[in-house]
């Protein structure tokens, strides 16, 4: 609409004229409307994600919404079998019962799936955010075609429903989480260590079976996430940025900052193929230097046994010979050390770029490799002295967390839960919108 033609509107309605086509002004205002509603059905659902079990002056006082606000919506969401209703003792112990609100387990469905180098992950959770069923399958780690790799999925995520008995139309999210390079659309994955330079549309290769929302996350993106959301409701405000590094077979980084407004953003830099030393080491990338080629489980192998650099990568190290070496390296083997303290080394340089871009931030550790962090610490620290502003602000806060299996679950949750709360469960107003 033109600033004039506003204008007349705005006019007419303040004289008591009806302008011509003023059902302009009609859609607007119902448009807007109903953009409010969803926006306030989303922060009453939003309050419940963060506590399940929340009275009605809670979700006031947590939204900020007037009661007969609240009041509205909740009574909508019952009617709609979103949320449901339980009572408690009084505080004090006398009075009536307290009416709590909760989500209804059945109301919507997520599938969460994690592709690591040598297995396939499948969690089925309920819309509280409650696991049902967890399934995890072997695969092949080596030469997989993209066809084989898609076939293994949809076949999975059948299986999965069948066992869990749950509609394919109760099922409104997918999420899927890997290493590698995901483009931007937050569905293609472009590179990984799975599948090489072989790339795939989870959307697409999705769409002809499920309705659900299929999106695709990087896994350290989920895991900076978890631990960002973790330690903002530990410490009980914002903190402004944080950064995960995941250390095993692949070399991972997610990085969350926190915008002047409250909101946050997250990313998965492509840290492990950083250039570490131009012309160096052979990847598994394909590209010589990057820090993965130093840093990973393959790279370590490498080293510790004095094969040339330029060897092609092994596509999986079992645990256990990465464990070999480190016994060797706490005995005091020339090279089993040099191989990781070179490991530590370049991933410091790497943090000191980081920091260098974004500012100074705590760092955390998690994956397979953190059992090594003793053998890798000097490196790092060597690295991250190579930066003026290290040297002179001091290091990052740096600390270890060992269940990288969980974090990824809790971002896939956080992540998946949240968007079914805005996009379908929110958007559904009067029968209209809410599609996955």
């Amino acid at each position: 609409m033109s600033n004039g033609h506003m204008a007349t509107v705005i006019a007419a309605q303040h004289f008591g004229h009806e302008p011509e086509k003023a059902g302009w002004s009609f859609m607007l205002t119902r448009s807007s409307t109903e953009l409010v509603r969803q926006q306030n059905r989303a922060l009453v659902l939003e309050a419940l994600r963060q506590q399940s079990g929340q009275s009605h002056t809670d979700l006031a006082l947590e939204t900020g919404l007037a009661s007969a606000t609240v009041t509205a919506i909740t009574r909508d969401l019952e009617n709609e079998r979103v949320i449901e209703r339980s009572e408690a003792p009084p505080a004090g112990g006398r009075g009536r019962p307290r009416v709590l609100f909760k989500q209804r387990r059945t109301a919507a469905y997520a599938a969460f799936v994690r592709i690591s180098s040598d297995a396939f992950q499948y969690s089925m959770v309920d819309y509280s955010g409650t696991l049902i069923d967890r399934v995890e399958e072997k695969r092949e780690n080596t030469g997989q075609k993209v066809e084989a790799f898609a076939n293994d999925i949809r076949a999975a995520l059948v299986r999965l429903v069948e066992r869990t008995r749950i509609s394919r139309e109760d099922l409104k999210a997918i999420s899927i989480s890997s290493k590698g390079l995901v483009a931007d659309d937050n569905t293609t994955l472009l590179w990984s260590p799975v599948l090489g330079s072989q790339q795939i549309n989870l959307r697409t290769t999705l769409a002809p079976d499920w309705k659900a929302n299929v999106t695709l996350s990087h896994e350290s993106r989920l895991v900076a996430s978890a631990l960002h959301t973790a330690l903002a409701r530990q410490e009980g405000k914002p903190i402004p940025r944080l950064a995960a590094l995941s250390l095993g077979h692949s070399i991972g980084l997610g990085v969350v900052h926190t915008g002047a407004d409250g909101a946050t953003w997250a990313r998965a830099p492509v840290f492990g193929h950083m250039i570490h030393t131009h012309g160096g080491a052979l990847c598994r990338c394909g590209s010589h230097g990057c820090i993965e080629a130093y840093a990973g489980f393959y790279a370590i192998l490498r080293t510790a046994f004095e094969v040339p650099p330029t060897t092609i990568p092994a596509s999986f190290v079992p645990f256990r010979e990465v464990e070999k070496i480190a016994i060797l390296a706490r005995r005091g083997d020339r090279m089993a050390e040099f191989a990781f303290r070179q490991a530590g080394t370049a991933l410091g340089n790497g943090l000191a770029r980081l920091i260098s871009l974004h500012g100074k931030m705590p760092v955390v550790f998690t994956g397979p490799g953190i059992r090594f962090f003793d053998l890798m610490r000097p490196g790092i620290d060597q690295g991250l002295s190579a930066s003026l502003g290290i040297r002179i602000e001091g290091p990052p806060d740096i600390s270890l967390s060992l269940d990288e299996e969980r974090l990824v679950y809790e971002g896939h949750l956080n992540h998946t839960m949240a968007a079914i709360d805005r996009d379908v469960i929110a958007a559904k107003i009067n029968g209209q919108g809410g599609s996955p």
